[in-house]
């Protein structure tokens, strides 16, 4: 199925949130986050995205930032209240995209919170000041169910689980979405699964045709429609520190990307969601 291109806006803001979570490592949420975010752009929206993974790799993928040499990153901005969120905030070199970063110090913060109260809300309420400048906001998770992701879920409107088509990648759905009721119960009832997104998908191998039928059987509509093949030009722009869609603006892997963003902001408009 084919998404219309995107109506332009008027206005900007307040942002749609959403937490790309999977606590598999190694699924395609960083690449997903980086792509889908500046395609989106493309279509004229303001983006921001959160770097929420110790490791860093949003921001090294992004901006060919060493991470290790950032002064300011989200830790300070989650655990130093003299810090904004335009203290740590970064533009990139694509229009309409900017940045939180990250670092190994955000690995302290998940012992750190355990002692605050309202922990669980730390990052919501550090993005709410620039809630109006963005139309969306996209977090990259690390691939755990610990503290920092429950505070992206407790943050998010939404939440895109990227899903590997290969069999292991499907062991770990129940205790995400077990994760994520428990969100919507006791934390944060706006939540809701935006969708299924199948990536580094090779259509050549019957192992993985079976997986995406297996995850289409098992949520249904929740699953996009577009689907993420596996390319070696992936990793080739992330050493590059661009998004496909400008390291190799005509390949099939920025495509697919442009593809997902009409589909994500298609499926938002018919929910009531103007962005």
């Amino acid at each position: 199925m084919r998404f219309p291109e995107p109506e332009p806006l008027e206005d900007h803001g307040p942002a749609r949130i959403i937490a790309l979570c999977n606590q598999k490592g190694g699924v395609g949420k960083t690449t997903t986050t980086i792509n889908l975010g500046a395609a989106i752009a493309e279509f004229g929206r303001r983006v921001l995205l959160v770097d929420f993974d110790p490791q860093g790799a949003l921001s090294v993928g992004l901006g060919r930032l060493d991470p290790r040499e950032l002064d300011l990153t989200v830790y300070n901005l989650l655990m130093q209240r003299d810090v904004t969120v335009s203290d740590v905030l970064l533009k990139t070199d694509v229009d309409g995209l900017d940045l939180i970063p990250s670092n190994i110090d955000l690995s302290a913060a998940e012992v750190q919170l355990v002692g605050e109260v309202a922990r669980e809300q730390m990052l919501g309420r550090a993005l709410r000041p620039v809630m109006d400048d963005y139309d969306v906001i996209l977090i990259d998770c690390q691939p755990s169910l610990g503290l920092l992701t429950v505070n992206a879920l407790t943050a998010a409107d939404g939440v895109i689980v990227p899903l590997e088509c290969e069999f292991f990648a499907l062991r770990g759905v129940a205790l995400l979405m077990d994760t994520i009721q428990k969100v919507q119960e006791r934390l944060n009832e706006r939540l809701v699964i935006e969708g299924f997104l199948g990536t580094m998908y090779d259509p050549r191998t019957l192992h993985a045709r079976e997986v995406l039928a297996t995850i289409i059987d098992g949520f249904g509509d929740k699953v996009y429609g577009t689907v993420i093949n596996r390319t070696v030009r992936f990793p080739d722009a992330t050493v590059a520190g661009e998004p496909i869609t400008r390291f190799d603006s005509s390949s099939a892997g920025a495509n697919a990307y442009r593809e997902l963003a009409k589909e994500v902001l298609a499926r938002w408009q018919h929910s009531g969601h103007d962005v």
